[in-house]
């Protein structure tokens, strides 16, 4: 790390991780998507310590957003804990893959993990309405469909699920991803709900806030075990990604899903360059 002093290093992180947070909410990425990228290309942290410090943001993400979105309605309750199953032995399952890997290969998945995210929203910018419809067994069963009120459409907005089972599917490998790579699943958790399961965007980014915080939570203990969640850079992140995730939660209301959206896919897209970049040259 140079000549930084501890102090700097916790005093930079902290200020840094706010801007995580409140773009970890907004997007319902959760703080990783930038502290992992920033702890390796900028402090020069071993991408593992950067990932266990990723897990703990992702946790501090969750905590400080899904309050805001479950008190708005935005949070699908009973989608995401649906979800939350096949996730979590997801996380469970990367949490021990890690070791298994090296280091260049977690950058080159990273990026391609968001690539692809970020092109399949991308083609979904022109979309049609919500579903008003749905013949889904499993989301009528369980009762997965919603409402919620757009405060910058200025009106309520009833929604339908359906693709439950591919959004199973995507979710376990979601889990499998945050594990490995530290990024809080919301990469792949939000086109799953959004672009499988035709969840609104706002209510795929804020389902997606209220999982990712189980799921990181799941394999924080096989990394603290591991000696790979270091204080010194994980309390000043969690403190940041904390403050900024309460600041997203009240933008995200206010903005249209389109907005949402474009953030979504610009965010992934830059990230996506420097981890690709960085598993290639190493």
């Amino acid at each position: 790390m140079g000549a930084v002093t501890p102090l700097d290093l916790v005093l930079s992180l902290a200020a840094v991780s706010v801007l995580a947070g409140v773009l970890g909410s907004l997007v319902g990425l959760g703080g990783g998507v930038v502290v992992v990228p920033v702890l390796t290309l900028l402090y020069h942290v071993d991408i593992r310590l950067a990932i266990g410090a990723s897990i703990v943001s992702v946790i501090a993400t969750s905590s400080g957003a899904a309050a805001a979105y479950v008190r708005d309605r935005m949070c699908n309750l009973r989608a995401g804990m649906f979800l939350e199953i096949a996730t979590t032995i997801g996380a469970l399952s990367g949490a021990f893959l890690t070791t298994l890997l090296p280091a260049r290969a977690l950058f080159v998945v990273f990026a391609v993990v968001l690539g692809y995210s970020a092109f399949a929203t991308f083609r979904k910018r022109h979309a049609a309405a919500v579903l008003t419809t749905s013949n889904d067994r499993i989301a009528n069963a369980l009762q997965l469909h919603g409402s919620y009120y757009d405060l910058a459409e200025g009106r309520e907005i009833a929604y339908k699920v359906v693709g439950t089972k591919l959004g199973l599917s995507v979710m376990y490998v979601a889990g499998l991803v945050s594990a490995l790579l530290g990024i809080g699943s919301g990469a792949l958790k939000v086109p799953a709900m959004d672009l499988a399961m035709h969840l609104p965007m706002k209510v795929s980014t804020a389902t997606s806030n209220f999982m990712i915080g189980v799921t990181a939570a799941a394999s924080a203990g096989v990394y603290f075990a591991r000696g790979q969640i270091d204080p010194v850079i994980a309390a000043p992140v969690a403190v940041g990604v904390l403050c900024g995730s309460l600041v997203g939660s009240r933008v995200l209301g206010r903005i249209t899903s389109s907005t949402v959206r474009w953030v979504f896919v610009v965010v992934l897209t830059v990230i996506c360059v420097e981890m690709l970049q960085r598993g290639i040259t190493g």
